[in-house]
């Protein structure tokens, strides 16, 4: 969007187009100060808003600058990618639609295409890849959405063959390779491994070296080349992680918070009314934990509908965040202790709505196995007081070395070093261990290598907690027909196994950070 109309204005644009953000906004405000509600004025502060981070802000802004007149296309496509960003997906969904009719632009069919994967309206958002990829055979980003989409819906074999339709454009295209990798397969020939190592001698986009890094070191695994294969997984994480700069102590922060000011009378408070009639059972854990075995399996229950991975809690929290950090520093601890009882229940009734876009039955509970929602339990039980909570713990050197072997958004950016997924672990088992000993009974916990050995033992007490009778259904899990979105995707269609246990031992040598990280929990 270019802006000519004052120097001021042209001077912001500078500044933005810069980096320099907060200089930007502050010339843009000036001259609302006497320019009030001028549509571009308020369009550019959106759109710097936008870049900052500050979604409700940018919102607001935007949608101020669309009511006075300024309705072009950069305007609505900056406030759909808000919209995508909040999670509000349907809405995100609806302008992507609007904005690819009037423009053809297939970039964004993919992002609409994308935003009903993830409201679970798969057959949709499948046609919409499928299309893509057939009239833009030679753009590898709509053949790995095709796969991706392809694998959730449990049809490997034409996932397989979608992702090697990008490679065949880009043979340097890492998200792809990982596609192939990921699988639970062995999938990746020795040509393919030439093929990964030639392209790594050429290619300079981390986004590209990384994957190809975690795919190759998936291939070597399954050749049982371990040196080689930790390798290429350790250069895959230093990549990202130096991309991102994660902080490790600001997490441990967080509990330390929690262990200090969160006691009974903080729980007992949170107590209120139900909100709405259906009961959310969130599944938390880390990554890597088992938590989709789990979902499936109580999502076989006929009082149970299983959904998924819902980002919705982490972005009702975000913009509470947003709001409450405008007036000072704020922790999450004091934000939730500090929100009005209307205003927590009508967060509740916004995760409600938007939760029920992917349902499909009646049924009284629906899973969400988010599984970063183990941090946010106490925000959740202020706005959903009927909310349960199930944790499934996988033993600490299997579900960390799992989650250093998976090529990662930085969604998980714990997960780039042996030493960062180390210490995720003991502060999550420090945060269940504190809630525990505050509030017995507010979550149920399950340990995944008893799940996979007995999964009566465990599943019974578990659906006593929920207030459900046993169910033989829930042993039969595997035969459930359902999309599953994660890269356990394969796993669960399959009866019990132990596939998972004792993965890291082939690379115990190399684990010493881990190790040295996890203390007594590496034994355990």
């Amino acid at each position: 969007m270019t802006i000519h109309a004052t120097p001021i204005l042209a001077e912001a644009e500078r500044l933005a187009a810069d980096g320099k953000l907060e200089m930007a906004a502050q010339h843009v405000m000036g001259h609302l100060r006497t320019h009030p509600g001028d549509p571009r004025a308020l369009a550019l502060l959106g759109t710097i808003a936008m870049q900052l981070g500050a979604l409700v802000q940018a919102e607001q802004f935007l949608r101020q600058a669309i009511a006075r007149g300024a309705s072009g296309f950069d305007v609505r496509r900056h406030l759909a990618s808000i919209l995508n960003q909040q999670e509000r997906i349907d809405e995100a969904a609806a302008l992507f639609e609007q904005l690819a009719r009037e423009t053809g632009d297939p970039t964004l069919s993919g992002m609409r295409a994308l935003a009903l994967d993830k409201l679970g309206r798969n057959d949709e958002a499948m046609e919409i890849h499928a299309r893509l990829a057939a009239e833009h055979p030679g753009r590898p980003p709509y053949w790995i959405a095709y796969g991706h989409a392809l694998r959730a819906a449990g049809r490997v074999p034409d996932a397989i063959d979608a992702y090697r339709h990008a490679i065949a454009a880009d043979d340097e295209i890492g998200e792809a390779w990982w596609g192939l990798a990921s699988i639970k397969q062995k999938v990746l020939t020795d040509a393919d491994i030439a093929a990964m190592r030639a392209a790594l001698k050429i290619a300079i986009d981390v986004r590209n070296t990384a994957p190809l890094h975690f795919a190759l070191g998936r291939a070597l695994h399954d050749r049982e080349a371990y040196e080689e294969a930790f390798g290429h997984y350790a250069e895959g994480n230093r990549q990202r992680a130096e991309s991102i700069g994660y902080d490790a102590r600001e997490l441990t922060a967080e509990v330390t918070e929690v262990e200090r000011h969160v006691d009974a009378d903080f729980v007992a408070a949170l107590e209120r009314e139900a909100v709405g009639d259906a009961t959310p059972i969130f599944i938390v854990s880390l990554p890597r934990s088992g938590s989709t075995l789990l979902e499936q399996m109580l999502g076989s229950h006929p009082q149970i509908e299983p959904v998924g991975e819902l980002p919705y809690i982490p972005a009702i929290l975000r913009s509470a965040m947003e709001l409450a950090t405008r007036r000072g520093k704020a922790t999450v601890p004091q934000v939730i202790a500090s929100l009005p009882a209307q205003v927590a229940a009508a967060m509740g009734q916004d995760y409600l709505r938007r939760a029920s876009l992917h349902r499909k039955t009646d049924r009284p509970f629906f899973v969400d196995k988010l599984p970063h929602n183990w941090s946010n339990i106490l925000f959740i039980k202020r706005i959903l007081p009927q909310a349960k909570f199930v944790d499934i713990r996988r033993p600490a050197l299997d579900c960390c070395f799992s989650n250093f072997t998976q090529s990662f958004s930085t969604a998980h950016a714990s997960s780039f070093a042996l030493k960062d997924i180390g210490q995720c672990y003991v502060d999550y088992v420090r945060l269940m261990a504190h809630l525990d000993g505050i509030a017995p009974g507010l979550v149920h916990h399950i340990a995944y290598d008893r799940l996979i050995e007995d999964a009566e033992s465990q599943l019974r007490p578990a659906l006593t907690y929920l207030g459900l009778d046993w169910d033989p259904a829930v042993l039969q899990f595997h035969t459930l027909d359902r999309v599953v979105r994660t890269p356990s995707s394969e796993q669960v269609r399959r009866p019990l196994n132990r596939d998972g246990v004792d993965i890291w031992k082939p690379y115990a040598q190399w684990l010493a950070p881990l190790r040295e990280t996890l203390g007594a929990l590496a034994d355990g």
